[in-house]
């Protein structure tokens, strides 16, 4: 989303478009989003979103308004309820400014900011299913990074997807910042382990998903082990990957069923203060928007065979 919105961003600073930014500077109740939600509006496009429906359709119109007008700013405070057309019940106060150079310029810092803190999700293989997940994931408020050692592979890569070409890609787990997310799908049974293995070890990763069986599982089970590994550690992994009650397996629903479980794993409140912290051990600043888990609640691992 914050790609989107400075994309049009730019689109109305070098296009010398009128543009309006609206934002939610507070919320009250149940709230179709919180504060700090953005939509752009111009008079032929929009981007972001504070929320759809009803709210969303007003604020469009207040702000094409404000630019046939010539209104530079406008704030008004709005009851989520039946006058609305919405049954939310809460309230937000929506705070309306016209976007010249210097608005262009704070709004841009302030998306790209947002850029930096978003979690990270570094996903390993461009086969059948990294490929998909690459799609899914364009979409995502996350920073998605395709590992992989093949330069041919990045080909029709989505555009808010970013490419790390990587001879060995260990080196990219080793480099991520604490709280990732790590998604390992690569054309190589061996290598996936060596990965996970990478990965598991780190112990402050947020999710840590392989493809795979619970055959595959249990010989990472094994080798991990004999490796040094513990039962602690092997806990966190998530294989398969997308969850072992839904038997589809083409690639667009592993893929999508893969974005859910790290969606939901960073959306956890449990354990921004585990984030912020092993930042610091590593002594690096926390990338963090929402909270890290090592497995959110809800989300099951397959156990490990008897």
């Amino acid at each position: 989303m914050s790609a989107a919105l400075a994309a049009h961003l730019q689109r109305i600073a070098r296009g010398r478009r009128l543009g309006v930014a609206v934002e939610i500077v507070e919320a009250k109740g149940s709230t179709p989003r919180a504060e700090d939600a953005i939509l752009l509006v111009d008079l032929t496009e929009i981007s972001g979103t504070i929320g759809g429906g009803h709210l969303e359709y007003h604020a469009i119109d207040i702000a094409r308004s404000m630019i046939e007008a010539g209104t530079r700013e406008r704030r008004e405070t709005i009851p989520l309820g039946p006058t609305m057309g919405q049954c939310c019940g809460g309230q937000v106060t929506l705070a309306y400014g016209f976007i010249d150079e210097a608005a262009a310029r704070r709004l841009s810092a302030r998306l790209a900011e947002r850029e930096e803190r978003a979690r990270d999700v570094l996903a390993f293989g461009l086969g059948h299913t990294g490929r998909a997940f690459a799609r899914v994931m364009a979409g995502m408020p996350f920073r998605t990074t395709m590992v992989d050692d093949r330069l041919d592979a990045f080909t029709g890569l989505p555009e808010n997807v970013r490419a790390r070409p990587c001879d060995d890609p260990e080196d990219a787990i080793a480099e991520a910042r604490p709280g990732s997310a790590f998604v390992i799908f690569t054309h190589s049974h061996a290598l996936d382990y060596r990965l996970a293995d990478r990965a598991l070890r780190r112990g402050d990763a947020a999710y840590v998903g392989m493809i795979g069986s619970a055959t595959k599982r249990a010989r990472l089970a094994s080798w991990f082990t004999r490796r040094g590994g513990s039962a602690e550690e092997l806990a966190h992994l998530v294989c398969p990957i997308g969850g072992a009650d839904v038997p589809d397996k083409r690639p667009e629903i592993i893929a999508l069923l893969t974005a859910a479980e790290i969606a939901r794993v960073f959306s956890s409140p449990a354990s921004a203060g585990e984030v912020s912290s092993a930042a610091r051990r590593r002594g690096e600043e926390p990338s963090l928007e929402q909270p890290q888990n090592s497995l959110a609640t809800g989300l099951r691992a397959v156990p490990l065979p008897r």
